[in-house]
């Protein structure tokens, strides 16, 4: 147990006079979280003394203070005027060198502890584990507006469905038509996310419209709802084409932890220059009418048998 009744934060040796701050800390605290039933870290004040009274967020080296022993990360140092957003006074440039020590001692569960993640790191290495955590929320893939809405795939699929209204489908093949009147006035558009739930996992199927460099193209491609390690164990194709013409496409799909931008913008899927997709569109060619049908299986699985959909498996 490490009594931090007190706690000396020295200034940084940039040039300044020396300084010599007492931070009156009354909070005692382990350098190690025990265990108790649950397994989580006892009800300490840990996390308030490394949170920023600014951001909220845990803070990392250079940690700064003011003479009355105010800390603050060194993001909002440089947005807060040089004045202590707890006493307004002046900050100068103080380091809280024993807080930063305190903090290295430190090993702390991942944030998303509560989302299944059992791991313990020490206090700098946990910024670097959240970011990649496999148990953190996925972002909403519904691709027509920004949502800000994360969580877990059952809550995502639920919040696709009811506020969203996109198209539920189950079932390992597709057959849909895009249609869209005018389309040469149309520089950029996205369709209806469509959902696919099959072999126990949900897919994500866009189709829109964007310029290529100076080229308008369509796009289709698809993404699967978990994480990149998972979808790898899935391929799929897409077809499109008519009057004895197609283009094809074979893929790995896209885990939604990638946007769907980042994945229009890496062209991974099936890219169909407008012109093309008029002439597939049949007609005087004034108005889209593309049909993109596909197929997903299972990477162990035969792709000539993919698009035959055995119950148990894709449900």
């Amino acid at each position: 147990m490490m009594d931090l009744s007190t706690i000396e934060c020295a200034s940084s040796s940039d040039g300044l006079e020396d300084e010599e701050i007492q931070s009156q800390i009354t909070h005692q605290f382990s350098s190690k979280p025990h265990n108790n039933m649950h397994g989580l870290p006892p009800a300490t004040s840990v996390h308030e003394l490394l949170e920023c009274p600014v951001c909220t967020n845990s803070m990392y080296p250079p940690i700064h203070q003011c003479h009355n022993g105010h800390t603050l990360c060194s993001t909002c140092k440089t947005q807060v005027q040089n004045r202590c957003p707890t006493c307004r006074q002046e900050l100068g440039n103080i380091r809280c060198l024993a807080l930063e020590k305190v903090a290295e001692s430190l090993e702390l569960p991942c944030r998303y502890f509560s989302l299944g993640c059992p791991e313990i790191f020490p206090y700098y290495s946990k910024l670097k584990h959240e970011a990649l955590c496999n148990f953190r929320p996925y972002n909403c893939p519904y691709a027509g507006s920004e949502c800000s809405v994360t969580g877990d795939i059952p809550f995502l699929v639920t919040h696709l469905r009811d506020d969203h209204k996109v198209d539920m489908h189950t079932g390992c093949t597709f057959n849909h038509r895009y249609v869209k009147s005018n389309p040469r006035e149309v520089e950029n558009a996205t369709w209806m996310l469509t959902v696919f739930h099959c072999f126990g996992q949900y897919f994500c199927l866009h189709f829109e419209a964007f310029q290529l460099g100076m080229a308008p193209v369509y796009m289709a491609f698809l993404r699967f709802m978990g994480d990149e390690a998972d979808a790898r164990n899935y391929s799929y194709s897409l077809e499109v084409g008519a009057n004895g013409r197609k283009l094809t496409w074979e893929g790995t799909p896209r885990s939604i932890r990638d946007s769907h931008r980042k994945v229009r913008d890496s062209h991974d899927g099936l890219i169909i220059q407008r012109n093309m997709a008029l002439f597939f569109s049949g007609g005087d060619r004034k108005e889209l009418k593309l049909r993109v049908t596909g197929k997903i299986w299972k990477e162990q699985q035969n792709p000539e048998a993919a698009g035959v959909c055995i119950p148990n498996l894709c449900s």
